[in-house]
């Protein structure tokens, strides 16, 4: 990576990780952090500053960044998490779900997940093992769920209850990939016709993404 690239990859993650590298961040501060990450706080920004970013992420124009373990995260975060910003209601939002998982799997694999300092780091870095659907989804979230108990078990002390909720999300989300063998949700935005039993969960609402960090941050309940 040159000095252009660095300087970009760094951006994203400053941007998304408002935390930085410091374990000492109050529980509050930190929720809200999640809640502007995961509930749409970030889309309007997200749009206005990293949009052509994006663009080149998605046509593989910034793939050498996965050449170290802060690059591959930011990689990540771009195809996970931005696409769905920037491509929000249309079906491109998920075309890099099998990238950002291929850059997931390699990197658990070389060392660089293992690398990274923070606990936001690492479940952000994992959030393609359930996002993306395919016939080893399941085996993938049991590997996700194992990955966080790891997480949460090792945060600092103050922040394990909100570490904690998110083992419990995820294992809800394997419910769900258990039920329907896909994320129902997604069904309308990628022209799929819904069984009676998914229209009947879409109509809840109730939607694992969308509950978490609602829960109350002392209790993970």
């Amino acid at each position: 990576m040159n000095v252009k690239d660095h300087a970009e990859s760094d951006d994203v993650l400053e941007f998304w990780f408002p935390e930085g590298h410091s374990l000492r961040v109050a529980p509050e501060k930190h929720l809200a952090h999640w809640r502007w990450r995961m509930q749409g706080g970030a889309n309007t920004e997200i749009i206005a500053r990293f949009a052509d970013l994006t663009e080149r992420a998605a046509q593989g124009d910034l793939d050498h960044w996965a050449m170290n373990p802060h690059g591959r995260l930011a990689l990540i975060v771009i195809l996970d998490q931005f696409s769905r910003s920037v491509w929000r209601d249309d079906a491109r939002a998920f075309e890099q779900d099998p990238r950002a998982l291929a850059l997931v799997t390699e990197g658990l694999s070389n060392g660089h997940f293992a690398a990274l300092e923070t606990p936001w780091f690492q479940i952000v870095y994992g959030l393609p093992l359930g996002h993306c659907e395919g016939p080893d989804h399941l085996q993938r979230i049991d590997r996700l769920i194992t990955l966080r108990e790891d997480i949460a078990a090792t945060a600092p002390i103050p922040l394990r209850a909100i570490y904690s909720s998110l083992v419990d999300q995820a294992r809800e989300v394997r419910q769900i990939i258990s039920t329907f063998g896909r994320h129902p949700h997604r069904n309308d935005m990628l022209n799929r016709t819904s069984t009676a039993a998914e229209e009947t969960y879409i109509a809840k609402g109730q939607f694992p993404h969308e509950k978490a960090f609602r829960r109350n941050s002392d209790t993970g309940s």
